[in-house]
């Protein structure tokens, strides 16, 4: 009965004030919305940027000095460094076969000649892409050998870390500012419902009701007003991506489909957290002010 009582007063607590639920909603809506674009395009980002550094390579050639054997037991040694994912010996060979497929061209009957160095491709661990990781896979690979020439995109990957720090960055804090808006939202929301009901929190206070029980209807009033901010976040996030970009913009639709699958169910998830949680503090302000 008490659960019964407790559930009824939250649903009938949103009837009672009406407009500034219906005010907490929409601005959770948008907030929430523009959170859950913000969080889409940070992880399509993210999952980019993993991607680019699945394919991060340092190229170390070699002097026409070492015999095959040294070649390939340094391409061993290689091998087992930390950081390193796979490596791939290319001989000249086969670097002339490479040539020919990328120019068009047989280099031997251009030169006369192969002047084609080996080489090793060194696959690294999208862990150790920093520039620095990278610089110490360097050094180890020199030091394998004299004479070894390694080339690796260095400024290019500096570029991509700095970038994904500065992201991380903007979308954290526009993550934080928009949940401050929302959790602020909802507990004005429950202040003002609880404002306009003193009287009764009084009486039920002289009759020997708990905190907990007072307290109870307002979290579930900020439950299911973030919910619904959430789910119709999550909705709309939906409409924009399943309807419009996937007409429109296929190949933006491509790149953040696998990230927006995520953010639907946690912007519902989120709206509730919220929801209970700006209910919870201004429910507890209001208690001991009282």
């Amino acid at each position: 009965m008490k659960l019964f009582f407790i559930v009824k007063e939250g649903f009938s607590g949103i009837g009672r004030a009406k407009l500034p639920a219906a005010v907490t909603v929409i601005t959770g809506f948008f907030a929430l919305l523009l959170l859950g674009v913000f969080a889409t395009v940070s992880l399509s980002f993210f999952d980019i940027i993993d991607e680019v550094r699945g394919r991060v390579e340092i190229e170390a050639f070699f002097s026409d000095a070492p015999s095959e054997e040294e070649v390939l037991s340094v391409a061993v040694a290689i091998d087992s460094l930390p950081g390193v994912r796979e490596v791939s010996y290319i001989s000249r060979e086969e670097a002339a076969l490479i040539f020919r497929k990328e120019f068009g061209q047989d280099i031997v009957s251009i030169l006369g000649a192969n002047p084609l160095p080996r080489s090793v491709r060194i696959g690294v661990e999208p862990l150790y892409t920093a520039p620095d990781s990278l610089q110490g896979i360097a050094d180890a690979v020199s030091g394998l050998q004299e004479g070894i020439e390694l080339k690796y995109n260095r400024q290019f990957l500096s570029s991509l870390e700095e970038n994904a720090r500065l992201f991380t960055f903007i979308t954290a804090a526009s993550g934080v500012l928009i949940s401050i808006a929302t959790v602020v939202m909802v507990g004005y929301t429950i202040r003002l419902a609880m404002y306009s009901r003193k009287e009764r929190i009084k009486t039920m206070r002289l009759v020997g009701a708990t905190n907990w029980f007072i307290r109870a209807p307002y979290l579930i009033e900020g439950a299911i007003q973030g919910v619904l901010a959430g789910g119709l976040a999550a909705l709309g996030l939906y409409l924009f991506f399943e309807q419009y970009l996937v007409r429109y913009e296929p190949g933006i639709y491509e790149a953040v489909h696998p990230s927006s699958l995520l953010v639907y169910p946690v912007l519902t998830g989120l709206g509730f957290l919220l929801g209970v949680f700006g209910s919870s503090v201004s429910v507890a302000k209001y208690l001991r002010r009282d």
